[in-house]
This record gives C-alpha cells, structure tokens and sequence, in this order.
C-alpha cells in the first residue's frame, strides 16, 4: 500500500467545484488585491477564532514580523522563542532587529518548557512568542500569567494550531495577537502562501493595518513605515470554502490519532504524542519518538509510507544563529526530541484503513 505524508490532490478534487466557482469569481470581478473576499475571510477567521479583528498578510512569517512590529519590539529587544520549532518563529524576531531568546522545551507536550521562562528574562524582554507546535496547545494561562508579572508582551505562533483549544478558548486568544499561516500543508491551507493576525485591540489593528500595506493611510498618502504583505484575493477566496470544512477536517485528523495512540501506544522504544489537561490536540503533526528513528523511517518506506522530521537540527544549532552563542548541550531537552521524532501521515483525505496499515507495518518493524 501507497501512503503519502499528504495528498493535496485529493482534497482539491473533493472541493474542485466550489474552489474553481470561487477563483472564477475572482477573475471575472477583476479584483486581486485587497478585494472583498480579504475582508470577508478577515471576519469570517477571527470569528471563527473568537476574536475581534483579522488582518491578512503574505505568510505566517510576516504575520510573526508585523506583529512583533505592531507591539513595538525592535533593535535592543529580546523576545523568548521555543528552542524546539519551526526556524521561522526566531527568524521573525531577527527581522526586526531583536534578539530571539531560546528556552528548552517540555519533553512530553514538545512545546516550551514554562519552568524555564523566568530565567530568560532580563531588563531586554519585550515579549514571549510561545509555539503551539504540532497542535498541540501551550499552557497559555501561564505564559500570560509570567507576562503580567514582568510587563511583557504575548504574541501566538498558531502556524500548526488551527482550531485547537485549551479549556474551550482557541489559541491566538490568550495573548496580545494570534499569528496564523495558511501554508498549502497546514490544517487550513491556502494553494500557495498566506497568513493571518488575529487581535482584540484596536490600536494594534490599525497598526497592522498600514504595516501590511506601506504604512499607508489612503491609496498615496503614506504615515509611517509599512511593507507589501497582502493577502491575494484569489487566497482568500479558496480559504473561505475550506474554513467551512476546517473543524470536520480536524476531528478526522483526532480520529486517525486516536488509532494511532491505541495501537502504537507501548510499543517497545516508541513515544507517542501526549496531550496537556484541557486541551484539544488539531494533530496537525503526528509525531513519534524512538532512538530508532532510522531504522523505522527506512522500514515504512520500504512498506511505501512516506514519513518526514519535524524538525531535524534545533534552532541553537542552525548556523544562521551562530551568533546567539549557544552551543550543543544548551538545551537537552530540544536536542533528544531533535534526534529522535519523526512524523507519520495524518490528514483527512486519508483512510482508516491506512492508518492501520501504518500502524501493523510500523509494529512489524519494531519487532523484527
């Protein structure tokens, strides 16, 4: 059996009708930039989120940047990023010319390690940039509550969180804004980039506002520095019919995991993902951990599953951040999960029947 890490294909063909209605739409009413399904899918996401404002931009790395712009963080400022995730998450911070402050992660949720926080904080702090990495929500009521304690500011990476909760409250709520990407992979994705910011003040809207277009006021009267990081119209548009669908395409992803914890769950060497109290997991990775990984990953190949590593080399380690001065050993905890996870398919598109196949394939080659 043939399994995919993803099958966009299939997913588009499923829509095929109602996306092309709505990029046809686009087309005829001549609208690329900043048309009204930008609007409507702003609204219709923060919404959906619980929030009040949405502001669409280019990517999830923009989103990150112009937020971190939009809460005043520059040059001299030191914001505290996850050493365990995606590059993007601390690359937005140099982007405006901070410094990105690294914390090890919690072993068994894989997000940032809340024990940890205090002791990165100095008089440079500006702000925390917790990841919900996977799906899987971080404690937010804690970072918040640290937040407080020290006058800084909170700004979401929701990039791998569409819809996922903690204690009923969607994630980009707990802190000053929520920042989404709607990357073609994620649980919401567009056909190309796209990224969304999400928030509750006015003041900060109307900052991204102009951030995201120039810094302009009306079409050339430009107040203050902005940048071009627009949402396409044609993006919106295709985004709008998937939101409809997005939590029916989370509970399948939670059904799929689910079947992968009950017969995964105690094999010799594997750890499956665990789930804080509270939260509801969006599965937009499913990620394994085993001292094994090689051995395993060839194994489903061979058994044709496709598998990936999420994410091989920690931030602390990348050469792009030599400069930061850390060196291995930092952080034990993002180094073991780098050595060590890996990811198996999950997405709606996918069958139970796959999943088992999964499952019985992955068990075969542990045991051999």
């Amino acid at each position: 059996m043939k399994v995919p890490f993803a099958d966009f294909r299939r997913q588009y063909h499923d829509l095929k009708n109602e996306i092309d209605t709505a990029i046809s739409r686009v087309l005829e009413n001549d609208s690329f930039i900043l048309g009204d399904n930008v609007g409507l899918f702003e609204k219709e996401f923060a919404e959906f989120c619980g929030s009040k404002f949405g502001v669409g931009v280019n990517s999830g790395t923009d989103a990150l940047f112009l937020g971190l712009l939009s809460l005043g963080v520059g040059k001299g400022d030191e914001v505290i990023v996850p050493a365990n995730t995606y590059i993007a998450s601390a690359l937005a911070v140099t982007y405006t010319q901070a410094k990105p402050v690294l914390v090890d992660a919690d072993i068994d949720s894989y997000n940032i390690n809340l024990d940890k926080i205090k002791a990165a904080i100095s008089k440079r702090t500006k702000a925390i940039l917790p990841v919900h990495l996977y799906g899987q929500p971080v404690k937010m009521p804690d970072i918040t509550k640290i937040a407080d304690k020290y006058g800084l500011n909170v700004i979401e990476d929701c990039a791998q969180s569409h819809g996922a909760r903690l204690n009923t409250r969607m994630t980009g709520t707990f802190g000053d804004i929520g920042c989404f990407s709607f990357y073609p992979t994620k649980n919401l994705g567009a056909f190309g980039d796209a990224g969304m910011i999400i928030t509750d003040k006015p003041d900060i809207y109307s900052k991204l506002l102009k951030l995201r277009a120039y810094g302009r006021k009306n079409r050339y009267e430009n107040v203050s520095l902005g940048y071009n990081s627009r949402l396409d119209t044609i993006q919106a548009a295709i985004l709008r019919v998937k939101l409809t669908r997005l939590q029916q395409w989370n509970r399948k992803r939670q059904e799929y995991a689910q079947i992968y914890n009950e017969r995964l769950d105690g094999v010799r060497g594997l750890v499956v993902p665990r789930v804080i109290d509270g939260a509801e997991h969006v599965y937009h990775i499913y990620a394994v951990r085993s001292k094994d990984r090689h051995k395993i990953m060839q194994g489903l190949k061979d058994a044709g599953v496709d598998t990936l590593i999420h994410y091989p080399i920690p931030i602390h380690l990348q050469k792009v951040y030599k400069g930061l001065g850390y060196k291995r050993g930092d952080f034990p905890a993002a180094e073991k999960i780098s050595r060590e996870v890996f990811s198996l398919p999950i997405y709606p598109e996918m069958g139970t029947s796959q999943v088992k196949y999964i499952c019985k394939e992955l068990v075969k080659i542990v045991e051999n």
